[in-house]
């Protein structure tokens, strides 16, 4: 009598699910991080780009350089490993706000750039969604340990 074979689901093994989530850990941040940081030159030296759009939403200078700040913090956050979920969560409050505006008021097509700060904060979003989601089970523990007291 011959015996069944049993179905079994094949998973990757753990080191190499491991190895896969840092690699693209690391990917979302540098991306993430190096879009916020490059941005900075504009904002905090008043090149003219930078300065039409914080007019045309009623946000300039204060607008301009407060976010300039706070995608200065979330970029150097988002290269340090145990913060990187918070500046992850830092980074998407304010480009959704960056998305917002695009859509709402300036449009997808800034001063004939063809869409490229409109698809760059795009890849942003995607990149902090993607640390948090890899980072769930982070986030979700230090919630649990900040209410656990």
């Amino acid at each position: 009598m011959r015996k069944a074979k049993s179905t079994q689901i094949s998973t990757m093994p753990e080191e190499t699910s491991t190895i896969l989530k840092t690699t693209l850990l690391w990917v979302f941040r540098i991306i993430a991080a190096g879009i916020f940081l490059q941005t900075l030159y504009f904002k905090f030296t008043a090149a003219p780009e930078s300065v039409f759009i914080f007019e045309n939403v009623g946000m300039e200078p204060w607008g301009r350089i407060g976010s300039g700040i706070i995608e200065l913090i979330a970029g150097l956050l988002l290269l340090w490993p145990k913060k990187s979920w918070l500046g992850a969560a830092i980074g998407l409050v304010t480009i959704s706000g960056a998305i917002f505006f695009h859509i709402t008021t300036l449009g997808i097509e800034v001063q004939g750039d063809g869409g490229t700060l409109f698809y760059m904060a795009l890849i942003v979003f995607a990149s902090c969604s993607g640390i948090l989601v890899l980072q769930r089970q982070r986030i979700t523990q230090k919630v649990k340990n900040l209410f656990s007291n």
